[in-house]
């Protein structure tokens, strides 16, 4: 059997003392996007609504600027949107990720003896 090491990190944003994104906040926020609606993206990602609430509220009291905006009712009924902002802080969290990962694997597979 051959053992294949493989090293793992996990990064998030802060302001102050407060995570403003990491990787479950993107995956929702992702999902909010995908679907157009807060609870069918919790929903489909196995979360309860309350607690897809409290992640997106806590992102959005955190940015500068609203990463996500809602709507109630109307003829096609409410809906959640990714705010060109939020949109951009995906793409910069995902490019900081992918960059941190690229260099764990760079800097893991320089170790000798492993």
């Amino acid at each position: 059997m051959i053992n294949e090491y493989k090293i793992k990190s996990r990064i998030w944003i802060e302001v102050g003392d407060n995570v403003l994104v990491g990787q479950g906040r993107v995956r929702l926020l992702k999902e909010i996007e995908a679907q157009g609606s807060l609870s069918k993206a919790a929903k489909s990602i196995g979360m309860s609504y309350k607690k897809a609430w409290t992640m997106v509220d806590a992102v959005n009291r955190s940015a500068k600027e609203a990463v996500v905006t809602t709507s109630v009712g109307g003829q096609k009924g409410g809906g959640t949107v990714i705010t060109p902002y939020g949109k951009g802080l995906i793409r910069a969290f995902d490019e900081l990720n992918k960059k941190c990962w690229n260099y764990l694997d760079k800097e893991f597979k320089a170790l000798e003896g492993i």
